[in-house]
């Protein structure tokens, strides 16, 4: 018998201590694909690796498989993005307008801040406009500074 302390299962990708078969073996959640691997070999892939996932290869011993790239957003999913965008920039928008539209109220605005509460509506009205249908390829309005 070899000092090697653990075996791989290329069906579960997982590690079985040799101490605790008998156990794995008695609840019958024991594989019957097992394969003994060295215990540098347990070191290696029991941790995880930046892009990889731990995968099997065609002799049932461990080894690394890059994760695959996202998919590219759906028209839904692009659409959806925009109408959230949309929405945070125009309660963004809101919020300004109101502290501005206060000043003017409580008779106390600069003209710093009407100019500013004009330029926010003008912003808001634009965005208003945006058509999220067409995204990705939306020419957003610029914020006000």
């Amino acid at each position: 018998m070899s000092d090697n302390q653990f075996f791989f299962s290329p069906s579960t990708l997982g590690f079985y201590p040799i101490t605790l078969l008998a156990d794995y073996k008695a609840a019958g959640t024991l594989p019957d694909d097992l394969v003994e691997v060295a215990d540098e070999v347990f070191s290696e892939f029991s941790q995880s690796k930046l892009g990889a996932l731990r995968g099997a290869d065609s002799h049932g011993m461990p080894c690394w498989v890059d994760i695959p790239p996202p998919p590219p957003p759906t028209p839904e999913q692009l659409l959806q993005q925009a109408e959230y965008q949309k929405q945070q920039l125009l309660d963004t928008a809101r919020a300004k307008i109101d502290i501005y539209q206060d000043a003017i109220d409580l008779d106390m605005a600069t003209d710093a801040e009407k100019s500013a509460l004009t330029a926010w509506r003008k912003y808001r009205v634009l965005l208003n406009r945006v058509d999220c249908s067409t995204a990705p390829d939306i020419s957003w309005p610029e914020q006000p500074k």
